[in-house]
């Protein structure tokens, strides 16, 4: 069974929150701050780690840095912060995803569910991934080519990257600051005008419908996600 670690000092979130996932045949461990996060965390291993950043002890992002210096365990940050900076901040210190309260059930386990799947082991052939196909288009990562319709698109060396690094990451939100640093350098980290740019170019270039993308989709203020 999938163990989840809930974070939040909101005991009527927990409750509901506790009730769901049992009620999906999930093991839930609760913790109301973040020192006994970082307790529970370090003796109980959860598979995924559902946060808030609100907590009475320390900021939930030193939680997230707390638990990055030693696990890789997806962590779904929930919280009531809107701003975009305090998301960036979330992403930026190790976060996997976030979602803003108040918040729908289904929606925060289907981020759940797909956080655990992305950290599940690769199985068989899985480890070296070379090809992504969509209803539309076909990147050969090996090759560094897409197909589309049956012909070569071209790419510019920047375009290739920034697609590179969002199909690596398949259904799984890039923060800004990262994509700008691995796609243009590391002293690059506020200029999101670039990512506009070249996401729109990507869309333009890939989408069916550019103004509707059904793949390159924005998370405003937070970052980007390449869905297939």
């Amino acid at each position: 069974m999938t163990r989840v670690l809930v974070v939040d000092d909101e005991p009527q979130i927990v409750r509901a929150l506790v009730i769901n996932l049992k009620a999906r045949r999930y093991e839930v461990d609760a913790a109301p701050d973040g020192t006994t996060a970082l307790e529970l965390a370090a003796a109980r291993h959860p598979d995924v780690v559902v946060l808030d950043l609100g907590l009475p002890d320390m900021d939930g992002v030193e939680v997230i840095k707390g638990l990055r210096g030693w696990t890789r365990v997806p962590i779904l940050v929930l919280s009531a912060r809107h701003s975009s900076d305090e998301k960036v901040e979330a992403l930026d210190a190790g976060a996997d995803d976030y979602v803003t309260k108040p918040f729908g059930m289904d929606e925060l386990l289907a981020r759940l569910r797909a956080a655990v799947r992305r950290a599940e082991p690769a199985g068989p052939g899985e480890d070296d991934l070379t090809t992504v196909e969509t209803a539309g288009f076909t990147v050969d990562l090996a090759a560094k080519k897409v197909n589309r319709g049956g012909k070569d698109v071209r790419l510019t060396p920047t375009e290739w990257h920034l697609l590179e690094v969002l199909v690596r990451n398949t259904g799984r939100l890039v923060g800004q600051k990262q994509l700008l640093q691995e796609v243009w350098g590391p002293s690059y980290g506020t200029e999101t005008n670039y990512l506009r740019v070249y996401m729109a170019q990507l869309r333009r270039k890939l989408e069916s419908d550019p103004s509707h993308p059904r793949h390159f989709i924005t998370e405003p203020g937070m970052g980007y996600r390449f869905e297939k």
